[in-house]
Order: C-alpha cells, then sequence, then structure tokens
C-alpha cells in the first residue's frame, strides 16, 4: 500500500493571510499528484481557534490564520474537490493522529512508501516527514518537492536538506 499526504493545502497558505505565488504555483501540480496517485490519499488541516493569538505559535507568529470555519481554514476548492475522506485536523505543525493512524495501517498491512506534498515545506511538511519517519522508521518516507512550497525559496531548500540527511528520500522536481 503506498499514501500520499496532502499537507496543509488551505486557502489561507495559498491566497490568503499566509500565502505566496511559490504556494500558488504548486496548486495545479498538487491536483495532478492526488489524480494519479495510485494509493491512498490523507489530507491534514491545520485548525487554529479564536485564541491562536495567545498560543505560543501565535506568540512567535502574530498572523491569524487557518481558524476553523472560516474560509482560509478550507481546503483549496481544487484540493476540495478531490478530498474522499474527511481531513486531518492538526492542532500544531506535525500531527501525532497522522502518524498513529498510519502506524496503526502498517501493522495491519505493510505500507509500502509514503509521499508528502503541500504547505510548507519548512514547516508543517517537514514536522509531519520527521514524525513519521519516527513512527515508521522503515517505511519509505518521501517528499515531491515539485509540489511543495516553503515561506521562502531558501527555507524551502533548507528544509529538503535537512528532511534528506534524516534519510527521507527527496524525489526531483519535475
Amino acid at each position: 500500500m503506498q499514501y500520499l499526504i496532502v499537507v496543509d493545502m488551505q486557502n489561507d497558505f495559498i491566497s490568503g493571510s499566509l500565502g505566496s505565488s511559490q504556494a500558488q504555483a504548486i496548486v495545479e501540480k498538487v491536483v495532478a499528484k492526488i489524480q494519479s496517485f495510485p494509493g491512498r490519499v490523507l489530507f491534514t488541516r491545520d485548525t487554529h481557534d479564536e485564541t491562536y493569538l495567545q498560543s505560543q505559535e501565535g506568540q512567535n507568529l502574530p498572523v491569524p490564520h487557518c481558524i476553523k470555519n472560516t474560509p482560509g481554514w478550507q481546503l483549496h476548492p481544487q484540493i476540495e474537490a478531490l478530498c474522499q475522506t474527511e481531513p486531518i485536523d492538526k492542532p500544531t505543525f506535525g500531527s501525532l493522529a497522522l502518524a498513529q493512524l498510519l502506524q496503526k495501517a502498517d501493522a495491519q498491512q505493510k505500507i509500502a512508501s509514503i509521499t508528502l506534498v503541500g504547505l510548507c515545506t519548512d514547516i508543517c511538511v517537514i514536522a509531519n516527514a520527521m514524525l513519521l519517519k519516527a513512527y515508521l522508521p522503515e517505511t519509505v518516507i518521501q517528499v515531491d518537492a515539485s509540489c511543495c512550497a516553503g515561506v521562502t525559496e531558501q527555507s524551502h531548500q533548507n528544509a529538503l536538506a535537512a528532511m534528506q540527511a534524516c534519510q527521507i528520500k527527496i524525489c526531483p522536481a519535475s
């Protein structure tokens, strides 16, 4: 079994309060990746509430984003149209629920590989890749760099290099 994890392809990260041209540029690539993926596809959704600015993350990044049930929290419409299961809401960068779900799935049927795509390479993609590597150390964990974008191009490249050093396979940009 192969899994594709689509990380936080939400409006606020694409065109909203934390959006960027780099994030907008990967939407079509992520859509194509989902449509052609031969395994199971799971989605994560960064999820905060009205108290975000009082959280440690909010104090370090004082930009309200992905507030539950707001337009910015929603998956990008093209991504949402392909989502066949409820996204995994995560209140922080990495999702323990995702890692535990995949660890249980692997115990039932060996997972051949897990591929991550999405936003942001240098925050949530790397956090989830590292968690999955810790929970499933013998499973191939890979990141499709052509379907990811970071806060900046430099931080994107730094995150890719860090993941590669931790034996996470980086697929070449297409």
